[in-house]
């Protein structure tokens, strides 16, 4: 095992405008799982493959352990990488593929098949071992992946989007196994996904980038209670927090009819913007009355089992709002409603650079 560091990482591509990554600087602990993650075209995928050896760094270093690994091969970092599309090999069989790295690299035969045996075992792949992939469901192919990069006992694990060809009720159940064999192995792993329903649910830490640009890396409890910045605050969570930009007032933030509290600090932080971006989780949203609530148009009522989710448009907000409601007594398509915001769960952010405001 072994901690991990980018240090002021840049990657540039000839051509392109701005770096694919631009100053990563993160530091994940020995024995950590952390979740990097983000739009199409936010860099993640580029930090990975840098940190595998398969992209060259422009400028600043890459450790693993205490080695700079800045300048060496795939094959001397002591990693092991699980892709997309599984990359398994068609005409070997399930043990063949698992132990085929190990044979490369001269291992003994009776190791191969211990480890090969081992990991199969806690892959629950020991009945398999004698097929080929094309006998195997989708999920048992990704189970085969992950076993070919067990046995290796890498330092470092480095999962690509691994899940991306599954079903959806396969993907949410086989996120909980990657999960739980992380732990239970204790390898550092670094894993990218597009998903942040995936990100949130499996990373001890979660880096969310933008643009190539780290915008905040903390545990997923974190980034959804206290969003660094308001493009954090639109990505974490399903649906994502609505942002509204807002008149600042002498005592908040003007929101249709109705005026948001914000605190002074906040206030003081923003005056120089006379407006102020405002956000609040669907969750935060309630009915409201003539004095506390501002008016909505129902658009859209999102039905989804235990939760509804009602999606409106205001006078003032041409981006609309989105409030979570009860299933069974969600306003009906058309109607014109009330809505209340909870002070107590209100984020604000600079309206110039979107920056999280003081509270």
């Amino acid at each position: 095992m072994a901690t991990v560091a980018y240090e002021e990482v840049t990657r540039h591509y000839g051509g392109a405008d701005r770096p694919a990554v631009d100053g990563l600087d993160l530091e994940i602990a020995d024995g950590e799982f952390l979740v990097l993650v983000g739009p199409s075209g936010c860099g993640k995928s580029t930090s990975l493959r840098m940190l595998a050896g398969l992209e060259e760094v422009d400028s600043g270093a890459v450790r693993i352990g205490d080695r700079d690994v800045t300048g060496l091969s795939p094959k001397d970092r002591d990693i092991a990488m699980v892709f997309q599309n599984y990359a398994l090999y068609p005409h070997m069989t399930v043990s063949q593929n698992m132990g085929f790295a190990l044979k490369i690299a001269g291992t003994p035969e009776h190791e191969i098949r211990r480890r090969v045996a081992d990991a199969a075992e806690l892959l629950d792949l020991s009945g398999y071992l004698d097929r080929k992939p094309r006998a195997l469901s989708g999920g048992q192919r990704q189970r085969v992946a992950m076993g070919r990069a067990i046995v290796r006992e890498p330092r470092v694990f480095l999962m690509d989007e691994p899940l991306s060809n599954l079903d959806a009720k396969l993907r949410v159940s086989t996120r909980t196994q990657i999960a739980a064999l992380q732990r239970r192995l204790g390898v550092t792993t670094v894993y990218v996904t597009h998903d942040q329903v995936e990100a949130m649910t499996m990373g001890d830490r979660v880096a969310v980038l933008d643009g190539g640009v780290l915008q905040q890396c903390a545990p997923p409890r974190e980034l959804y209670e206290r969003p660094a910045n308001a493009f954090v605050a639109g990505f974490v969570g399903s649906p994502g927090m609505n942002l509204l930009r807002c008149a600042l007032t002498d005592v908040g933030a003007r929101l249709g009819d109705v005026e948001v509290p914000l605190p002074r600090a906040t206030r003081t932080a923003a005056a120089g913007d006379g407006e102020v971006v405002i956000g609040f989780r669907p969750e935060a949203v309630r009915p409201g009355t003539v004095d506390d609530g501002f008016e909505v148009a129902v658009d859209l009522v999102e039905q989804l089992g235990p939760d509804a989710y009602v999606h409106c448009t205001t006078a003032h907000e041409p981006t609309g709002i989105i409030a979570r409601a009860d299933p069974g007594d969600a306003p009906e398509k058309g109607r014109k409603i009330r809505l209340h915001v909870q002070p107590e769960h209100v984020h604000a952010f600079s309206a110039s650079t979107g920056e999280r405001l003081p509270a």
